[in-house]
């Protein structure tokens, strides 16, 4: 597909004059209500341009290669956007399931997220109600069917114009229930969540460790703690601790 370079950037040019304009306005004069407005106004626009980036995150992860981008692609958007690495991979997440995608021959398809994508796109829905759309679609089980998945997700992305983010997290706990009332979860879908987060060390050598655990790992630390976390076992204050229970 060809790209008029030119037109796209007198485009951003022209973005990044507006705002320079709005800039210059006061707004003292302004009743309540006026000003309310368009605070709603600004944050259509902040909710709108996250779509802007979509297109460009996909085509890098799908194209460019670590040569070219010097490193991994949250490294190399952290590098050039001064985000955080976080950021950055919070930012590729977004992208994979609202951005545009392309098919193993090329063939243009539709975001993961449809629903959730247009009404970003349109300033309806915001950064809470797309994490919330991304956290219920993404636990949902594996035995779901995708017609059930779509239509569930087109629900939450319509509710959520309509309602604030926490409001849309209770709705997609009653979704999420209403789809899965028995709690059916197979070893691949735990499988997709299992995994362990070693932190930076802090300034005392201590690390943070978060994660999701398996139910026979709970099972088997749960055993052992039972023993060696009693009260009186393992004490390193002892001048020889218990650690046989006995």
């Amino acid at each position: 597909m060809s790209v008029d370079r030119e037109a796209l950037t007198a485009d951003f040019d022209a973005l990044d004059a507006a705002l320079d304009n709005l800039f210059d306005h006061a707004c003292d004069a302004l009743t309540v209500h006026e000003q309310l407005v368009l605070l709603e106004r600004v944050e259509k626009v902040r909710r709108r341009l996250p779509a802007l980036e979509h297109p460009l995150i996909n085509n890098l992860a799908r194209q460019a290669s670590a040569e070219e981008l010097g490193g991994t692609l949250s490294h190399a958007i952290a590098e050039w956007a001064l985000v955080s690495r976080k950021e950055a991979s919070r930012r590729i997440r977004e992208a994979a399931d609202l951005g545009p995608r392309h098919g193993l021959t090329g063939e243009p398809l539709p975001p993961i997220l449809a629903g959730t994508a247009a009404g970003q796109r349109q300033g309806k829905l915001g950064a809470g109600h797309v994490a919330t759309i991304q956290k219920f679609s993404h636990r949902l089980p594996g035995w779901v069917d995708q017609q059930t998945r779509d239509r569930a997700e087109a629900d939450l992305a319509r509710h959520g114009s309509q309602i604030g983010p926490e409001h849309l997290a209770e709705l997609a706990d009653q979704l999420a229930n209403a789809i899965n009332p028995d709690g059916t979860y197979t070893d691949e879908d735990r499988a997709r969540r299992r995994g362990l987060t070693l932190g930076k060390q802090g300034e005392d050598k201590m690390s943070e460790l978060r994660g999701w655990i398996t139910p026979e790992l709970r099972a088997t630390l749960e055993a052992l703690w039972a023993k060696l976390a009693a009260p009186g076992m393992c004490n390193n204050l002892d001048e020889q601790p218990c650690v046989d229970g006995t």
